[in-house]
């Protein structure tokens, strides 16, 4: 088994992202947050650090269960992204890229900015069914959307407020 260091994604609890981050520091992974100025919620003139994937951050460790375990003790830790076998590791290269983009002054489009196309792969990130992925169908009216949920093999279409969901990252499919 390949014992050399690879960045993997994990998956966290709802707005958890800094505290999971800082315990996994803790126990001297390496670890990578990416995070974007954006706008207050609360407070329009106000600018605060957002995660650019929320709910997810990117820790480097070896293919070592015992290391995969260590870190999903982590609480708000969740799971390692990856097939039924094993955590699916992220390509260098990807990582760089996206440290060198959330280090730069460019405006950085996310949200409901972005226009969806059919068949594209979203998460809810936002009401009671935070954490959920699922597969953009289409808009209906102004502001909804209708996207696939795929449970235990079964689809079910649900309606949802656009402002509701992101484009899932292409490097985390």
């Amino acid at each position: 088994m390949n014992m050399e260091q690879q960045w993997f994604v994990l998956l966290t609890r709802c707005n958890f992202e800094n505290v999971v981050c800082e315990r996994i520091y803790q126990k001297n992974f390496e670890i990578f947050l990416p995070q974007i100025k954006t706008k207050s919620r609360q407070k329009k003139k106000i600018m605060v650090n957002k995660p650019l994937f929320p709910g997810y951050l990117f820790v480097k460790s070896s293919y070592n269960p015992q290391a995969h375990l260590d870190i999903l003790k982590t609480p708000g830790a969740v799971r390692l992204l990856g097939n039924k076998d094993n955590p699916v590791p992220v390509p260098e290269v990807q990582i760089e890229s996206l440290k060198i983009l959330t280090k730069s002054d460019a405006d950085i489009v996310v949200g409901d900015s972005i226009k969806l196309k059919k068949g594209t792969h979203v998460m809810i990130i936002n009401g009671p069914m935070l954490g959920l992925r699922g597969i953009f169908i289409k808009y209906k009216g102004k502001n909804r959307v209708v996207i696939d949920i795929d449970s235990l093999n079964q689809f079910a279409g649900i309606e949802v407020k656009k402002e509701n969901i992101e484009k899932v990252p292409d490097i985390m499919l």
